[in-house]
């Protein structure tokens, strides 16, 4: 497995090994004691699947309190990931970094707690799984604007499809203080 360290602090673009001949491939997507053994030894306690079409955006998403580190990968089609530093001592506080995910590259993300997190998908439909290390708390979660302009996100699709409450998001200047990260 080949681990990445991030741009921003905290963010981990791993490369699992892949085992592939005629019939196909094999891969770990977990492995607590080789992911430990790699220096990721975050507990995950739940697992999510998501189907979308292309176009479609889901984010900005965080929670705090109960904030969620997130292990990310597609399972199939492609997608751009995005993760945005909220952690307010941060030097890289307000920056973001985008990574393309595919059922082709099998890359995985590592979104530790402190960031927003948001994916729009490429491929004409996308199955993105993601494990948490802490489970969904809907009064904790909040949502900031795909498209704040303080963020500057460079997303591929300039109309994306958004559900309600992404569309509903705060700009992340209009977020209060003490649900932004230490």
């Amino acid at each position: 497995m080949n681990l990445i360290p991030g741009e921003l602090s905290g963010l981990l673009l791993i490369e699992p090994r892949v085992f592939g001949d005629t019939r196909g491939f094999f891969m770990e997507t977990w492995n607590r004691d080789r992911y430990h053994e790699a220096g990721l030894t975050t507990a995950f306690v739940q697992d999510n699947l998501s189907f979308s079409r292309r176009g479609a955006l889901r984010g900005l998403h965080f929670q705090n309190p109960k904030p969620q580190g997130k292990l990310v990968s597609v399972l199939q089609g492609e997608v751009f990931d995005v993760a945005v530093d909220l952690r307010r001592s941060s030097p890289t506080f307000g920056r973001w970094q985008g990574e393309t995910l595919s059922g082709e590259n099998k890359r995985q993300f590592y979104v530790p707690p402190g960031f927003a997190h948001g994916f729009m998908v490429l491929s004409e439909t996308a199955l993105f799984h993601y494990k948490c290390t802490e489970l969904y708390s809907p009064g904790s979660e909040m949502t900031i604007r795909w498209d704040d302009p303080d963020l500057a996100i460079k997303w591929p699709v300039k109309d994306p499809t958004l559900s309600e409450k992404d569309a509903r998001g705060l700009w992340l200047r209009d977020v209060p203080p003490e649900r932004l990260f230490a």
